[in-house]
Parts: C-alpha cells; structure tokens; sequence
C-alpha cells in the first residue's frame, strides 16, 4: 500500500498538468522567492506591452488582488497562461505564447521576452543585479552592460554591441556628417555600423591553428554570444581555459 501511495505522488508531481502553486498563480516564472513568498522579480514588468495597455487590460484583466508589479505576489491574470478560470490551473503555452507576444509587461512575462531571455556572462564587471533603469539608459554603463548583463536591460541579442547613446537612431544623417565622426564612433556604434565583427578572434589567437583544446564550460556559447571570446575584462588565458574551442583560441 505504501508503495502505491508513493507511486501516486510522484507521477503527481512529475505530470505536466502538476504545477507549484503560489500567490501569484501557477506559473512562477519571472518571480524570486524572498523568504516567505514568491514575488515577482524586477524583470517581471520592465518592457513595454507590444499592443497598446489599454487593450492589454481588456484582454487580460487584473486578478482580484491588485496588478502585477516587481515585489508583489498578486495574481498573475489567469489569461494570461491558461483558460481554466481558477487556480490551481494548468499552463496552457498557446495562451502564454500570445500574452507574451502581445501584453509582456501586463502579465509579468518581461524577464521571457527575447530581448530579456539570455544568459549573462559568468564574470560581469558589475552585479547585474543591481543593474538600475537609469543605468540601461546611460552612455557611461550601456555599452558594458550589453556586453556583460545583456538580460538587465533587454539588450539580448546585440552581441555586445549597441548605442552607448538611446538616441542615435533619430538622426542617421550624423554617420556621415564630418566633424561628428569621433562621437558616432564611440557612442553610435550600433547604429552607425562601427561594431567591431562579433567573428573577430582576440588577440592572442592564431590562424594558423588547425585545432583548438576542447571547451571545459558547457556555457561557452552563449558567453560567446555576450562578447566573451572578445572581452579584453578577461584575459586570453582565462578565455583559453574556459573556451578556446568556441573562441578558436590555441
């Protein structure tokens, strides 16, 4: 008989309808646990909603306890991951699928949006997460936070490379004007096409390599897709030890 019942909890509990269930509702992504409960984290709400708010908020109402904001653990809205109409409910992904495609910022979904859902590297030169909003935006922290905590400020994806000022875009006409070429090229790389090639090997490396010693981390690619392999923070010999495959290090 006890065999039976331990049987019973463990298909239970790894079924994919069983779902931890907290405050916030079944699905606990984009929260960090506190102490006591389940809040949502500060990537939770970040972005902005792909679709206007107000459409947001008709499609995905507000759960009896309040909006979701970073620190709080109201309930996500139902909606937004299921079509059951009370918790607990299983995820249903088609439904999630649309709200983060649609309403991320409504439901809690940010930290999931690809500009968000990265790794950042293993060594930052900041906390990444004390990474401030005023920090995403300022021409003093952007460019390191792109290459080292891509994931605090929505830069995945730009492989290290973006304008170290927001604005750059409005005006294109400055990449070629003369006189404006030592700004572009340190502030406006992104736009302006100055990124250095995200293929370039560092210094240190050799072409006339045949083989590279294998990878010792399993996270070599996605540190390389954060600049990694062309970070001067660290040195050949570190990137050598950890990567000299993907980094086509000798």
């Amino acid at each position: 008989m006890f065999s039976v019942l331990i049987s019973l909890i463990v298909a239970t509990w790894f079924s994919p309808e069983f779902q931890v269930e907290g405050a916030v509702g079944s699905d606990l992504n984009c929260t960090t646990y506190n102490g006591t409960a389940f809040v949502y984290s500060n990537t939770a709400t970040i972005c902005a909603n792909v679709i206007s708010d107000a459409a947001c908020a008709v499609l995905y109402p507000a759960d009896t306890t309040g909006a979701v904001a970073p620190g709080n653990d109201n309930g996500r809205p139902l909606t937004c991951y299921t079509t059951a109409t009370a918790t607990p409910a299983a995820i249903v992904q088609d439904m999630k699928t649309a709200a983060i495609a649609d309403c991320p910022a409504t439901c809690g979904y940010c930290c999931e949006t690809s500009a968000y859902d990265c790794a950042n590297v293993a060594y930052p030169r900041l906390d990444c997460s004390t990474i401030t909003s005023a920090q995403c935006l300022s021409a003093t922290w952007r460019t390191i936070i792109a290459e080292d905590c891509p994931s605090a400020c929505g830069l995945c994806g730009s492989g290290g490379c973006v304008d170290a000022v927001v604005d750059c875009a409005n005006d294109v006409t400055i990449c070629t004007t003369v006189g404006m070429q030592d700004f572009v090229n340190e502030y406006c790389q992104y736009t302006c096409g100055r990124c250095a090639s995200s293929t370039t090997s560092s210094s240190g490396s050799s072409s006339s390599c045949t083989s590279y010693a294998a990878d010792s981390s399993s996270a070599c690619a996605d540190w390389a897709a954060n600049g990694f392999c062309t970070n001067t923070f660290y040195t050949v010999a570190q990137r050598t030890a950890y990567c000299a495959t993907t980094c086509k290090l000798c």
